[in-house]
């Protein structure tokens, strides 16, 4: 879950990174108010959780009381990036001499925390690797020793930062490591680190993305995802606990884990189909869960069929059979569905789908499902 970008210099107020004066608004009736407290001039920023904003118009500079008026107003309620804008921050706008990089996310190879520090800011870190890997250094850290002081200067050092910067660009780093401990992030970045003409650090834009199976610990932070999530489907798959990815195609799937479900997107893509969605249900199917997966996709107009692909390794498949059974029956599906179920007690639970009138493939292998799947859509 990523947060809005005020949302994350909160945090980083909290643990002592330094942040422009700035105020958030969310009607125009707070804006002339919040102007007044900021001062001019300002930078206007809609608040929404992507990156790019810039350039696609989310971001203004303005220099007079009506200019900024105008332009919250214009960017308050408007659509950006697929997302709403339903906060606005207005900033003081900074004098900047020069732009840093810091960042701190998952080495994914190694199972380790890395900080990152570049010279060059204002650009994506992949951006920043490729083009000036001279300017970029980082560190694996092991979590159980935690990232020290001594360590950032080091980084700062080997960069050629010194005196009051290597001082307070080296704290910053070292706070931003801390921020992404607490709040279980997969991503904590500053980009840019601006330092001004008068030699102070200050979180131009911040960045935050919290692991979503850690949310539950944050309390803190008072996050609801489904109150953030533009897609009603998308936003009704978190409350009932799946994993949902809009697609552009007309074939529902539903898989009874991640690498099955994409593996079965591919084959369905093979057969000269379009998936129409990503959701798989983890290892904790339930009759109920079954059942508010198969009624969540059936709302999507888009779908012609409803493909369901499951393996009992530790998932019951006769409560997935039961909760299917009972979502066809109850929601009169009009659309065709088939189901593809191996596993554990699997003739009982071939047994309740046939008898619910659902057709079931008995077979191992994905690709005698679709065929027939793809079969059954062309006589529909």
């Amino acid at each position: 879950m990523r947060l809005l970008e005020y949302e994350a210099k909160e945090l980083f107020r909290n643990f002592g990174i330094p942040v422009p004066n700035g105020a958030v608004v969310k009607s125009p009736a707070e804006i002339a108010l919040a102007i007044e407290r900021v001062g001019l001039p300002l930078v206007v920023k809609a608040q929404v959780p992507v990156g790019g904003r810039g350039k696609a118009g989310g971001i203004k500079l303005a220099y007079s009381f009506e200019e900024a008026v105008r332009e919250a107003e214009n960017l308050l309620y408007s659509s950006l990036k697929g997302h709403t804008v339903r906060y606005v921050l207005l900033e003081k706008q900074l004098k900047i001499a020069k732009e840093y990089y810091l960042g701190v996310t998952i080495d994914q190879s190694a199972g380790k925390p890395v900080v990152m520090l570049s010279t060059e800011g204002g650009m994506d870190v992949e951006e920043i690797a490729k083009k000036k890997p001279e300017s970029l250094i980082s560190k694996r850290v092991e979590m159980s020793r935690g990232f020290y002081e001594f360590e950032a200067r080091g980084m700062c050092k080997q960069l050629g930062l010194e005196g009051s910067l290597l001082v307070k660009v080296s704290e910053t780093l070292r706070k931003l490591y801390e921020v992404f401990i607490k709040y279980d992030a997969i991503i904590a970045e500053i980009n840019p680190l601006a330092i001004t003409e008068n030699g102070e650090v200050f979180a131009a834009d911040a960045k935050i993305e919290i692991d979503d199976d850690a949310l539950f610990r944050q309390t803190s932070l008072n996050i609801k995802p489904e109150e953030r999530v533009e897609d009603p489907l998308k936003a009704e798959a978190i409350k009932i606990g799946v994993t949902y990815v809009r697609l552009d195609g007309d074939i529902g799937v539903i898989g009874s884990g991640a690498g099955l479900t994409m593996a079965t997107i591919d084959i369905i893509n093979d057969f000269g189909g379009k998936a129409s969605n990503f959701l798989e249900t983890g290892g904790g199917i339930t009759e109920q869960l079954m059942y508010n997966a198969v009624k969540l996709l059936v709302k999507d107009e888009r779908l012609k069929a409803l493909f369901i692909n499951l393996y009992g390794g530790i998932n019951p498949m006769v409560q997935a059979a039961n909760g299917i059974a009972k979502a066809y029956r109850e929601l009169k599906v009009t659309i065709p569905i088939l189901v593809k179920l191996v596993g554990n007690e699997q003739e009982k639970a071939w047994e309740i789908l046939e008898n619910a009138g659902i057709p079931v493939i008995k077979s191992i292998r994905t690709e005698d499902a679709v065929e027939r799947l793809m079969k059954i859509i062309e006589g529909f």
